[in-house]
């Protein structure tokens, strides 16, 4: 008995992600996503961006290619089915919770980049980051999957959308 048309078209199962190597986290969105690669000892980030959707692909693409990145942590928010059926055949892939990962990306935000100026004077809760902040989520998807923070280089610089 031939797979029904269903069956054939149901994209790859992905694989686990490697014990070791560096590893790439997107934190998936419609209009703009967050990616963030890692050293290859998982402690350090060393790349931090924030592209539209389709450079996120070719940056992944190119990273694969050059063999930067064993594989990729998806946040399973907005666009995660999408985005899992995309990379399913590029890379292993592990889907990790983003649950209240933007409320932890303020304050992580502000942990990498401490205020300056004005924005020291203002409480911690009402402090807005001065631009966008998904390459920290995808830092924090990565985290939790990891267990443990990643160390981020001053000389690093910020993503910018």
């Amino acid at each position: 008995m031939s797979p029904s048309p269903a069956a054939a078209a149901s994209p790859p199962e992905p694989l686990p992600l490697p014990a070791d190597g560096p590893l790439a986290a997107l934190d998936p969105g419609r209009c703009k996503c967050g990616l963030v690669r890692c050293d290859p000892a998982r402690q350090q980030v060393l790349a931090a961006l924030i592209l539209e959707p389709e450079q996120a692909l070719a940056q992944l693409r190119a990273w694969q290619a050059e063999g930067a990145v064993a594989g990729v942590v998806l946040g399973d928010g907005t666009g995660s089915r999408h985005w899992s059926q995309r990379l399913a055949p590029l890379l292993p892939l592990q889907l990790v919770n983003e649950r209240s990962t933007t409320l932890e990306a303020r304050r992580r935000f502000w942990q990498l980049f401490p205020p300056r100026g004005w924005r020291r004077l203002l409480p911690a809760g009402l402090r807005q980051p001065p631009r966008p902040w998904d390459d920290v989520v995808a830092q924090l998807l990565l985290e939790r999957h990891l267990g443990h923070p990643l160390s981020r280089p001053p000389s690093l610089p910020p993503a910018a959308f």
